[in-house]
């Protein structure tokens, strides 16, 4: 009787825990929501998730991406798991066409207001149905001043002999493409085949020049010294010339590229008001000052950007003027000729001079 007696008292005990164990996962007696969120890596101050998660009770399981493509496979993917996601302009477009996005519930996002009217109701989103303005940038040139000596002024720098193995591109088809594109007058969203056809046999005469394509690390290569020129965008220029004051940036006088990456319920998502509370937090304008100081790219913010300061408004790379803006392009979503840049893009990667 005592074995027995005490076997009971163990089930008890276990059964006992496995309660306690079950009620501190809930709130209130309900099971405490996550949300899965992908978004770029470095592309968060991690320090907001935590406070979210205080604030709200609600979960976040934080995941990073290296590619649009990549996430766009994650979201076509029967099993998704994801809940909010951070894709660029061109990529939303396609998520649109494709049917793959949750209508936002905009009173579920009443910091929706604090989003300066310029970037709001974009070709890619008319009426932002779907998306929420996060970042927004330029391509440019990052150079180091004390190795290159010419004006970095036109896209043609790139191509210049004088920095024969000192010159890094991104290994991105429509970065990559578009900057060719671009050198040659050309529009970066461009559906002709010479076109496409100019911007490869610019991109092989190049190949000679150039040290690496690279991702994510061409900052680091360019923070060491590791190379004279290269194509970032506006928030890792402005990380790069805080960590070497040698660097600078410049967008050449013709244009280039404007993006912007918005914030997306994925329509297989099943916690939609969850998602849609967690915008709303990083509408705030406290949060999205912090946020944008932390990432260092382009808040959309407006109410955020005054509390930045003089620095950050003043500042042409954070914050370009109009006339400059007024010259640059988006990328939208180029349905099957895209085929037609990969197929160029595989060219230039394995062509051997």
């Amino acid at each position: 009787m005592n074995l027995y007696s005490n076997i009971k008292k163990k089930i008890a005990l276990i059964l006992a825990l496995l309660m306690i164990a079950a009620l501190c996962g809930c709130v209130g007696g309900e099971k405490a929501t996550t949300l899965y969120v992908l978004n770029w890596g470095d592309y968060i101050d991690e320090a907001l998730l935590t406070e979210f998660e205080e604030e709200s009770g609600i979960k976040i399981n934080y995941t990073s991406m290296a590619t649009n493509e990549e996430m766009m496979v994650k979201l076509q993917e029967p099993d998704c798991i994801y809940d909010v996601c951070f894709p660029s302009d061109y990529i939303i477009e396609k998520l649109v066409a494709k049917d793959l996005l949750h209508e936002l519930n905009k009173d579920n996002i009443p910091n929706l207001v604090n989003i300066d009217q310029r970037f709001m109701n974009l070709d890619f989103d008319p009426g932002n149905k779907y998306s929420v303005p996060y970042m927004w940038g330029t391509v440019g040139i990052l150079y180091n001043t004390t190795m290159v000596s010419d004006p970095v002024d036109s896209w043609d720098i790139l191509w210049n002999e004088k920095y024969s193995g000192q010159i890094l591109m991104y290994d991105s088809i429509r970065d990559t493409m578009g900057v060719a594109l671009m050198k040659l007058g050309r529009s970066v969203n461009t559906r002709d085949e010479q076109d496409i056809k100019d911007a490869e046999e610019a991109l092989i005469a190049q190949k000679p020049l150039v040290l690496a394509y690279l991702g994510d690390s061409i900052k680091d290569r360019m923070i060491s010294g590791g190379g004279a020129l290269a194509i970032v965008y506006s928030g890792d220029a402005m990380w790069c010339m805080d960590e070497n004051p040698d660097l600078a940036y410049a967008v050449p006088k013709t244009g280039t590229n404007l993006w912007f990456d918005n914030i997306i319920i994925p329509k297989t998502s099943k916690h939609t008001e969850e998602a849609e509370a967690f915008i709303n937090f990083l509408c705030d304008a406290d949060v999205a000052a912090q946020n944008a100081e932390y990432i260092g790219y382009s808040t959309p913010n407006a109410p955020a950007l005054q509390l930045m300061g003089e620095d950050y408004i003043n500042n042409e790379t954070y914050n370009p003027p109009q006339e400059l803006l007024d010259k640059c392009e988006i990328f939208h979503d180029l349905g099957d000729f895209i085929t037609v840049y990969n197929d160029a893009w595989n060219r230039v990667k394995s062509y051997v001079g």
